[in-house]
C-alpha cells in the first residue's frame, strides 16, 4: 500500500526518518515495539503504520533501506582508487558511518534472502573482495590467509566498530583508527628479519 502512494518531499523524508530509526531501534533491540521505533523517528505509531502496516513489512524495508545505505558508503569509499591500504582505511571510515545500518545488517538473518532476492552478487561484497585481492596481489594483505576470511574480519571488526560507537564507548574517528589499526596489524604481510 505505501508504494502505491506517490511521495512527495515530506512524506519521502518521514519514511526515511522511520527507516533509518528503525536500523538504529532494532540495531540495539531486535524485540523494539512499533511504538519504540515511532517514538524514535519522533512520528506517532499511526503513522508509522500509515508508511508500514505490518512488522515484516517495516523490517524488510529497513532491510533494503540499509543495503542501499551501505551501497551508497562503499561507493563514497572509492576502493578501486589509490593504495590498497588507503583504500581500506576509507572503506573502514565509510562503513563506521552507516553504523546503525552496518549492526541491522550485520545481525539480521532475511539479509541473506534480500541479497538472493536482488538477483546477482552482491555488489558491496564483490568491492570488498576486489579490494582484499587488490591488497594479496600488490603484497600489502598477507596472501596466505583467504580473502573469504579477511572478509569475515573486516565485517567483525566493523561491527565491533559501530556497537563501541552506539554504546557510546569510542567516538567514530576512535573506532576508526581502532580498526584499522587492529586489521593492518591482523591481515598485513609479515616481514621476516
Amino acid at each position: 500500500m505505501a508504494n502505491s502512494i506517490r511521495e512527495t518531499g515530506a512524506r519521502s523524508r518521514t519514511r526515511r526518518a522511520i527507516l533509518s530509526a528503525a536500523a538504529s531501534v532494532l540495531s540495539r533491540r531486535r524485540d523494539a515495539t512499533l511504538a519504540d521505533i515511532a517514538a524514535a523517528a519522533d512520528v506517532g505509531r499511526s503513522t508509522l503504520q500509515r508508511y508500514f502496516p505490518d512488522r515484516e513489512e517495516l523490517i524488510s524495508a529497513v532491510v533494503e533501506h540499509s543495503l542501499r545505505r551501505l551501497d551508497e558508503s562503499l561507493e563514497g569509499a572509492r576502493t578501486d582508487e589509490g593504495p590498497p591500504l588507503e583504500a581500506l582505511r576509507r572503506l573502514v571510515a565509510a562503513m563506521l558511518d552507516a553504523g546503525d545500518h552496518v549492526l541491522f545488517l550485520y545481525g539480521d538473518p532475511r539479509i541473506t534472502d534480500a541479497l538472493a532476492a536482488r538477483g546477482g552478487p552482491d555488489p558491496a561484497a564483490e568491492e570488498i573482495r576486489r579490494l582484499i585481492r587488490r591488497g594479496q596481489e600488490e603484497g600489502v594483505v598477507d596472501p596466505d590467509v583467504s580473502s573469504d576470511w579477511i572478509e569475515h574480519v573486516l565485517w567483525a571488526h566493523v561491527s565491533a566498530g559501530c556497537t563501541a560507537v552506539s554504546r557510546g564507548k569510542v567516538p567514530r574517528h576512535g573506532a576508526s583508527a581502532w580498526v584499522i589499526r587492529t586489521l593492518e596489524n591482523g591481515i598485513g604481510t609479515r616481514t621476516t628479519n
